[in-house]
């Protein structure tokens, strides 16, 4: 059964009153008298039957009803603010040049570049694939997509995604080789896309920092030990985002059960300058926009369940099921 939505000018007439602390200031930003925003809101109460300000005192403050409804009411105009800013394709066209992290560039940004050249088609793009903060200040990068601490100065800088590492590996290699335990990684190789780091933290959780290790590589970035992976040299580290594809192809397999989160984060960044550019904005819109659309159609198959001890010490199935089960 649907349920009936508040009419939308009352929830503008909220929304502005509740940010700005008081029916005036809402008056002057939504360009309407004082009276007009206070019978806005009182519609809303009646409507749904509850008092969403306390009255009384030069502020207005939220009853408990209105700090609940607030939140959502913000979250929807936002929401749909940034879908039409979507719908409305903007004139623009030129040159645009882009650093991102190498592995975010092969397995996410480059299976998706026709999703932007479709809709702007007279955008050319130049990709770099570097995770080097210092070409933020490099006069011909436009936008950097960068793996870190989102502490870079005099730059504008954005958190595009956190993320959880977990082992992936080749289905051809599991058929010579299984991995029925976390015990079983003493057979493997272990490709490491840092300086070996990564692997330890996935291990302490697994309690397994006593496994013996026959062989270990080191490769420059996840890019390359992903690849590696893929062609059955080993067993690395892989992300919910750059590993997606893969794994639902088929193409790796996610052995275990267990994730850790990644010690940072994937950040969208530039000179504040060059995020005034319409193509930055576009481009800026469209990387939001297409994880979100993403995060929301990711399929069942693909999701992990961490499993976990009463004691809140994360556990590693043992046995897993077979993959696609």
């Amino acid at each position: 059964m649907s349920v009936r939505l508040p009419p939308l000018n009352p929830l503008r007439a909220f929304d502005a009153a509740a940010r700005r602390g008081s029916v005036s200031a809402a008056a002057r930003e939504l360009n309407v008298t004082h009276g007009a925003v206070s019978h806005q809101i009182k519609t809303l109460e009646d409507t749904l039957a509850v008092r969403l300000f306390e009255r009384g005192g030069k502020r207005l403050r939220l009853t408990p009803e209105g700090a609940l409804l607030f939140p959502a009411v913000t979250k929807a105009f936002e929401d749909i603010a940034a879908a039409t800013a979507l719908l409305a394709k903007p004139q623009t066209s030129g040159a645009f040049k882009v650093a991102c992290v190498p592995a975010l560039l092969s397995f996410w940004l480059l299976p998706r570049l026709s999703q932007f050249t479709s809709r702007f088609p007279d955008i050319s793009l130049t990709l770099i694939a570097s995770n080097d903060p210092a070409l933020l200040h490099a006069p011909d990068i436009d936008l950097c997509l960068l793996y870190g601490n989102g502490r870079w100065p005099e730059a504008w800088v954005r958190l595009w995604s956190s993320f959880e590492l977990f082992p992936v590996v080749s289905p051809t290699l599991l058929s010579s080789r299984p991995l029925r335990s976390v015990r079983d990684l003493r057979d493997h190789v272990l490709l490491h896309g840092d300086d070996g780091g990564e692997w330890q933290t996935w291990l302490a959780a697994a309690d397994a920092l006593d496994l013996p290790r026959a062989q270990q590589h080191f490769i420059s970035d996840a890019r390359l030990s992903t690849e590696a992976a893929l062609n059955g040299q080993g067993v690395a580290l892989g992300d919910a985002i750059t590993a997606s594809t893969l794994v639902g192809r088929g193409d790796l397999i996610i052995p275990f059960d267990l994730s850790v989160p990644a010690k940072d984060a994937y950040y969208v960044a530039c000179r504040p300058a060059a995020k005034a550019t319409p193509i930055a904005q576009v481009f800026i819109d469209w990387l939001f926009a297409s994880l979100e659309s993403e995060r929301l159609a990711e399929p069942q198959g693909f999701a992990r369940h961490i499993v976990r001890s009463r004691a809140g010490k994360a556990e590693v199935v043992e046995n897993p099921p077979p993959h696609g089960s």
